[in-house]
């Protein structure tokens, strides 16, 4: 294939790394499709795309310069050769294998591979190919067992010793193929315009990196390992230097340019609001209600984060600001990530409001269409202070009066275009001040890059009275010893969550949903009331469902993840999350903090048997610890950001060369030089910042709303 690449690269056709992909010889529609799937569509990503790790792969020899190394029966060494396959059959037994002859002109060397028959629909008489193995002399015979191998086409003739990249890949595109796109990318590109670098030559010197043609070829190409870790850390600082960069031009550009109405807290206000709460504020609630008090009396717009552990007290925060916003003759609205979240919201603040003349309405998709067009209709008046809802909130028709306030649960939840419409100005001039309330902790590196625009508040204390939830690890042979206590719980008037991670049931051998609850109620919990709700229930019936549970109608749950975000049943004391190994570390932590809120100590029984390294990590660390925060980091340790903040919700696209959990040292110095360009060029609209500006809309400009800035 490499061959047949470089025959075609004779093309006058200019190439850059923002061309298409399929503008390189051999990318057809069907590759490009390929490509596509593995998030490559220009020059530039397939470059971008790169090696997973490396293997050392050696010189290719004669099959006779083989023999003549390896004299003395069970002599062995490590060989790469390239042959003609003779002749190929299965060979049935305890051990089932292929065996293969391959030759080339100097002599004939025996294949042997266990357990892969799928390789005789791969392999046939009379292909050319490539084995890597360790050879050993046996019985008078050379022969290698499970050697790698591949297409002779796709392989450079004669090579030499090197560090053979491995790419991600997929079924329909082998880390070959990929390895030889991206060899003719680099060679067109060395052969024609090159590669424009991005970053000027002085930050370039000051911070040791090589020029971006150069990274390319060391990642691709490299010599050794240090010559790839040196590529690597030129692209992962890019990458980190353009987030930052259009972090920090949107950070300057609402600070401003826009302006939001003054909504100033005195002294009886903020008693006035106190005397509404049913308990005192713990002193990080205090801390935090200040922060926001300061921001919401200035004319710069609110742009928080409000980040607090499982049960921090996040809502009492919320309802403060909501009230003193109200206290200051403006509407506040609070957007929730579900229906059943926000219903629980709603229940919570009229609470507080019990008696007061302020009313709160809540919207959601199970609102009557009746009841709908009243509250619409009293928005837009302005006789409707207060709205608790979900993304229908700032969805077209929904007009506030004059609203002050835009609090959002679980930000990273909403689409990017749901965000944008919080910043819509009204007829004075003014946007909504906002805050965002997350209770997945986000570790420190994160909040510097995918929150790096927002203030950061963090709640770390926990109201008094709450203790600590009890976290068991079980092996699915102990299940009905689990079971059997969850029933015992039942029995003392207690209720329970069952998780299991799939609707349906799947090849994967996963509990289902209705499949478990039958099982449940056949077997263990015969005795109890047993109900299910899932994402894919109709939001009416899911929220009758949770109202059954929080009136106890139902004494266990059986539920997915719909669960995992703000569900609060004071009288559930147990969690039993099945397949345990499949789900996240902070995912598996919300899904602990739904029990032990009522006074009762919780218990969270995990029942898994973790098959891969990640799963056995996850599982040891949320036996170990109930700290959110130290939860966090080890998730973005384990699976790294996209994962763990589902980075294409938040519209940002993950890292493909940068490790947040490695390149800690890197962060900080793409932070520094970023904060130094945009203090002395805000817009990036300078002649050395061209190419940087380019890349940066290319890549940012719709998820962090850069197009109106500059």
């Amino acid at each position: 294939m490499l061959r047949g690449l470089r025959a075609a690269m004779s093309s006058d056709e200019p190439l850059d790394i923002h061309a298409s992909v399929d503008a390189l010889p051999g990318v057809g529609p069907k590759v490009a499709a390929a490509l596509g799937r593995l998030g490559i569509r220009t020059v530039g990503n397939l470059l971008d795309h790169v090696p997973s790790r490396y293997e050392y792969e050696h010189a290719e020899a004669s099959i006779e310069e083989i023999e003549e190394s390896l004299p003395e029966e069970d002599d062995a060494a490590n060989i790469s050769v390239r042959g003609e396959i003779a002749a190929i059959r299965s060979a049935p037994g305890r051990r089932p294998r292929i065996e293969a002859t391959i030759e080339d002109s100097t002599g004939s060397l025996r294949l042997t591979w266990f357990n892969a028959a799928w390789l005789m629909r791969k392999l046939r008489p009379g292909m050319e190919i490539v084995v890597e193995g360790r050879a050993k002399r046996w019985k008078g015979y050379l022969q290698i067992a499970n050697p790698k191998w591949q297409v002779a086409e796709e392989v450079e003739d004669a090579r030499d010793d090197r560090l053979r990249p491995v790419y991600p890949a997929s079924e329909d595109l082998s880390s070959q193929r990929i390895e030889a796109f991206v060899a003719a990318a680099l060679d067109i590109l060395a052969a024609g315009a090159g590669i424009v670098d991005p970053l000027p030559a002085d930050l370039r010197r000051a911070r040791a990196l090589p020029p971006l043609d150069r990274s390319y070829e060391q990642v691709h190409r490299p010599s050794d390992r240090d010559d790839a870790a040196g590529g690597r850390r030129r692209l992962a600082y890019d990458e980190l230097l353009l987030l930052q960069l259009g972090v920090m031009m949107k950070r300057r550009h609402l600070r401003s340019t826009l302006r939001a109405s003054r909504l100033e807290r005195d002294d009886e206000i903020d008693a006035r609001i106190r005397s509404r709460l049913p308990f005192e504020l713990t002193p990080d609630q205090n801390r935090v209600c200040a922060e926001i008090a300061a921001d919401l009396g200035s004319e710069r717009p609110m742009n928080r984060l409000l980040q607090g552990d499982v049960g921090s007290g996040k809502t009492a925060v919320a309802a403060y600001a909501m009230l003193l916003t109200v206290a200051r003759g403006h509407q506040a609205a609070l957007m929730a990530p579900t229906g059943i979240l926000a219903e629980q919201h709603h229940a919570s603040i009229s609470r507080l409001l019990d008696g007061a003349s302020v009313e709160v309405g809540l919207l959601t998709g199970a609102t009557p269409p009746a009841e709908r067009r009243d509250i619409l209709a009293r928005l837009e008046a302005g006789t409707l202070p207060l709205l608790v809802g979900t993304h229908t909130l700032f969805s077209e028709g929904t007009d506030f009066n004059r609203l002050g306030l835009a609090i959002i649960d679980e930000q990273h939840r909403f689409g990017v275009e749901q965000r944008s419409r919080l910043r819509r100005v009204d007829e004075a001039g003014h946007v909504p001040h906002v805050l965002v309330m997350t209770a997945t902790p986000i570790p420190r590196t994160l909040s510097l890059t995918i929150f790096g625009d927002l203030d950061v508040s963090t709640i770390l204390e926990r109201p008094p009275g709450r203790t600590p939830t009890v976290t068991r690890v079980v092996t699915p042979e102990k299940s009905d010893d689990v079971y059997g206590f969850l029933a015992d719980r039942v029995r003392a008037g207690e209720q329970g969550f069952v998780v299991v991670p799939a609707v349906e049931e799947s090849e994967a051998g996963l509990a289902d949903v209705e499949g478990h609850r039958r099982h449940l109620i056949q077997g263990p919990l015969r005795d109890c009331r047993v109900g299910v709700v899932h994402g894919r229930l109709p939001a009416t019936e899911r929220e009758a469902v949770m109202n059954a549970f929080r009136d106890r109608e139902i004494d266990v749950l059986v539920a997915t993840v719909v669960i995992e975000v703000g569900v609060d049943v004071p009288n559930a004391t147990m969690i039993v999350i099945e397949h345990a190994e499949r789900f996240g570390l902070a995912q598996l932590h919300q899904l602990r903090g739904r029990v032990g809120r009522g006074g009762k100590r919780g218990i969270c029984a995990l029942i898994g048997e973790p098959t891969t390294e990640d799963g056995r990590r996850r599982l040891d660390a949320i036996g170990e610890t109930d700290d959110g925060f130290r939860i966090a980091e080890l998730d973005l340790e384990i699976r790294g950001p996209g994962e763990l903040f589902g980075a294409r919700q938040s519209g940002l696209a993950p890292f493909r060369v940068a490790d947040l959990a490695n390149d800690l040292d890197l962060l900080r110095i793409a932070r520094e030089d970023a904060s130094a360009w945009i203090d002395r060029d805000h817009a990036l609209l300078g002649p050395d910042a061209t190419s940087v500006r380019r890349r940066l809309m290319a890549t940012y400009g719709d998820s962090l709303g850069l197009g109106d800035v500059g």
